[in-house]
């Protein structure tokens, strides 16, 4: 199998998912359509849902290997990627056995994957009790529902689109990092992954900022080139640490002063500041799936055991060195609106000067 990476897209705050997709396609896709390598798309459409996409590929993996311990664990539904794992141990074809990586895209894409990565590890595999409470148990009880009830709800489900599976719920809560324990068998390396720049504003008042980045968009495509560059070269690092703390939090931090205030409607609430701070025991003692996940508006919680184990995409200096050497005209890299002005002033010099463009067609007289 060719090396496959994974593309981590999600829709910005306030805004939908097209245009993260639209950033993909103007400044990613035709890097990696140059270095011919393929990747899938996990895609979220609301806050967690990439979250819970990466937790559960951990808890997969974790669980095919303690199936082949021999450990009794609870089998997991089969999915599409199943039945072509399957397809392919049956004809032979082995997996790609070195370096794959991950492209998170944005801030709070990036917020969502260290969390769902610390929920895969250090997480249960088993989803965690949900209490029912004792009034609705007792009118369940009580009342059933009657035969023309059930047909009504039968012929509905049926005549009615399928609904979207639903998101699933925390397994546990950056409070439970330091008391959980590491798998015994966790590589001593996680995948390498890059985080990508994705400014992004909104707002009537904003529109001259939006400008001036429209106007400068090409730092914006080197920065990112050089950080898709490092991925299909598959040169890569460790994490840094400092005395201001790790390198995965402060990763693209500038973004969050563009975001929407209802994003940070959480932290003028004192439960949620309380749940962010530590101090509000009470509201971290809910189950996990009545707490209302707010993970954006959250600062990003590390554990030393995975922080460590985390890599990160980076161009070599002496690769960066010899691309620098290169020497590419500007009217070969040039945008379309660019280029015809740069036209316009050319044919305007010359009408101001009076030139007339002569067409060589060579020496007619000379003979063969």
């Amino acid at each position: 199998m060719p090396r496959r990476i994974t593309v981590y897209l999600e829709a910005p705050p306030g805004d939908g998912l097209r245009s993260a997709q639209d950033h993909f396609s103007q400044y990613i896709k035709p890097i990696l359509c140059k270095s011919g390598l393929d990747w899938d798309f996990v895609v979220g459409r609301q806050q967690g849902d990439v979250r819970a996409v990466v937790a559960e590929r951990v808890r997969r993996a974790r669980r095919v290997v303690e199936k082949d311990l021999g450990n009794p664990i609870a089998q997991d539904a089969p999915t599409a990627g199943d039945a072509i794992e399957e397809i392919r141990r049956r004809n032979g074809i082995p997996d790609y056995e070195g370096v794959k990586g991950d492209i998170i895209v944005g801030r709070h894409t990036w917020k969502e994957y260290v969390r769902g990565l610390h929920e895969g590890w250090l997480g249960p595999l088993a989803p965690p009790i949900e209490p029912t409470p004792m009034r609705e148990a007792e009118t369940a009880a009580v009342k059933l529902p009657s035969a023309e009830e059930t047909e009504a709800a039968n012929g509905s489900a049926v005549e009615g689109k399928p609904k979207q599976p639903r998101q699933l719920q925390p397994y546990n809560i950056p409070e439970q990092y330091p008391s959980s324990s590491l798998p015994r068998f966790i590589p001593a390396e996680l995948g390498p992954s890059v985080p990508i720049s994705f400014p992004h504003i909104l707002g009537f008042f904003n529109t001259p900022t939006r400008m001036y980045r429209y106007l400068n968009r090409r730092s914006l495509a080197d920065d990112i080139g050089r950080d898709v560059a490092s991925i299909c070269l598959a040169s890569y690092r460790e994490y840094r640490e400092d005395t201001d703390g790790y390198e995965q939090a402060a990763v693209l931090i500038h973004e969050e002063k563009n975001w929407v205030k209802t994003v940070w409607k959480c932290a003028e609430d004192d439960k949620c500041k309380g749940t962010r701070e530590g101090g509000n025991k009470a509201h971290t003692d809910l189950p996990l799936s009545h707490s209302k996940e707010k993970i954006w508006a959250s600062p990003i919680v590390l554990d030393s055991r995975i922080a460590a184990r985390m890599r990160r995409f980076a161009i070599d200096p002496e690769a960066e060195q010899r691309a620098r050497q290169i020497t590419v005209p500007e009217e070969q890299v040039e945008g379309w609106t660019k280029g015809k002005l740069r036209q316009l002033v050319r044919w305007g010099v010359r009408a101001w000067k009076g030139d007339q463009r002569v067409i060589n067609v060579g020496d007619l007289d000379a003979t063969n």
